[in-house]
């Protein structure tokens, strides 16, 4: 039984729905933006690779989680969602515009980090909010088109970042692509609602919400101790680490194994990568729905099958002859580019459904600070380590022959979702079983408040009899 709904219209929901969604698009492009104009930041500033990956990757990624989990935090205590997201969208775009104006090195490093600082106050509450727009046995879905933000993101700063460099150099690529952050914070402000905290939860759940919160890292070792879940971090972190690693690298291999300019390898990529994610996205969301009111268990079952069926994709993606291609006009389509494409359709439905699972697993006042702590797992793995663990890899396996060291890394990545679907799948069981520990929990106290309601009524009408 429910305590109560979603007292927002329809268009109001669909409303706040769009404008997160399309805030974490651009949230997703301001966030790696670096990476398609790294080179010319690097030589206009002089400095070292190691640099510029420890202030695009590592540092960026540490910072981002540390800031997320005071924001979780107000998320969870009650503090309006909405607000939280439209100031922290207008700071990180704020900061993406200044990263194009900068004329030093230290005050490009200074706003990188204020777009991380912004940027850990989106997700959290985001998912959060569209958690509460929707009820449970539409929630996979709802998330899975908040959750098409990374793939949208891929195809447009493929397509359109590297020719707005190209064109007009790449301080222009920072303030294009940080500008409309601040008019969608100002519409998030005015036009999107907050549905309230856990307003699908069951009467039981909302007496747990109300009791009084403990001490965060009490509350943070609480729900690490809940059956399943850091399973599921550990599945996302792998599957993170190997989704960054190949993403940020997979043009490059194109550009070195196909020979194909970076602007064709970069279209051609983002847009089978970033098109059949979304389509992958949103099939792996609807379909998980309709699996999981039947069995819960397909939650956790469609990531597990997902990353393992993308494996022999992304190997024919890697592995096949590079001199097969289709000639349209002066530009060179390798074949192998459709192996990306269904390596991107499978391996998109983890980040939906783990992000998903964890809204279900845990209560409505710890959704916040959970999913900060999946995005902990899924940061410093996926934007922390693997880029650079590619990268070391492809020096490390290096030949004579241009490109294979590279070609040979990200298979070795790719193998490492073995490893993921292997967390997934030991995640079902304790994931059913909490759920269903859960629910309960839930029938019992609806009865107890049930049998005291009775009893309430039959010491009333006793007394009026007499």
């Amino acid at each position: 039984m429910q305590a109560n709904q979603n007292s927002l219209s329809a268009g109001r929901t669909r409303l706040t729905l769009l404008l997160l969604s399309i805030i974490y698009v651009f949230s997703y492009i301001d966030r790696n933006l670096i990476a398609i104009v790294l080179e010319p930041i690097k030589q206009e500033f002089d400095v070292s690779d190691t640099v510029m990956g420890a202030v695009s990757g590592l540092a960026f990624a540490i910072l981002y989680s540390a800031v997320s989990f005071p924001l979780s935090r107000m998320a969870d205590r009650g503090t309006n969602r909405k607000n939280i997201v439209a100031v922290c969208c207008g700071l990180w775009s704020l900061a993406t515009m200044a990263s194009g104006v900068v004329t030093q090195f230290w005050q490009f490093t200074l706003a990188r980090m204020t777009v991380a600082i912004g940027e850990a106050g989106g997700t959290s509450p985001s998912i959060s909010m569209v958690s509460d727009l929707y009820p449970p046995h539409k929630r996979s879905f709802a998330i899975s088109l908040y959750m098409l933000g990374p793939h949208v993101g891929l195809l447009a700063a493929m397509a359109l970042g590297g020719w707005i460099a190209q064109e007009h150099g790449w301080r222009a690529v920072f303030i294009f692509f940080g500008a409309p952050g601040l008019v969608l914070a100002l519409l998030l402000y005015i036009f999107a609602r907050d549905p309230g905290l856990g307003v699908y939860d069951t009467e039981a759940e909302s007496k747990v919400r109300k009791q009084p919160q403990g001490r965060f890292l009490s509350d943070v070792r609480d729900i690490m101790q809940i059956k399943g879940f850091f399973l599921i971090c550990m599945g996302t972190a792998v599957a993170g680490m190997v989704g960054y690693g190949y993403g940020i690298w997979a043009p490059t291999f194109m550009v070195r194994t196909f020979d194909m300019p970076l602007a064709q390898a970069g279209l051609s990529f983002g847009l089978a990568s970033g098109i059949f994610a979304a389509a992958g996205s949103m099939f792996s969301g609807y379909f998980c729905d309709k699996l999981s009111r039947v069995n819960s268990r397909w939650q956790l079952r469609m990531p597990a099958l997902g990353v393992l069926i993308s494996i022999p994709f992304g190997f024919a993606f890697l592995l096949w002859p590079a001199e097969s291609f289709w000639q349209l006009g002066s530009i060179k389509v390798p074949h192998a580019i459709v192996f990306a494409a269904g390596f991107s359709f499978f391996n998109s439905w983890w980040a939906t459904l783990a992000y998903a699972a964890v809204s279900h697993l845990v209560s409505s006042r710890q959704r916040a600070t959970s999913i900060a702590v999946l995005s902990l797992f899924l940061t410093l793995f996926g934007a922390g380590i693997g880029p650079l663990l590619t990268g070391t890899l492809s020096d490390l396996l290096a030949t004579g022959e241009t490109g294979q060291g590279l070609q040979y890394a990200i298979v070795v990545m790719i193998s490492l979702l073995l490893l993921s679907a292997w967390f997934y799948y030991k995640a079902i069981a304790p994931y059913h079983q909490q759920l269903s520990d859960r629910a309960k929990i839930a029938n019992e106290a609806e009865s107890s408040d049930n049998t005291t309601t009775d009893n309430n009524q039959e010491n009333t009408l006793n007394t009026s009899i007499t």
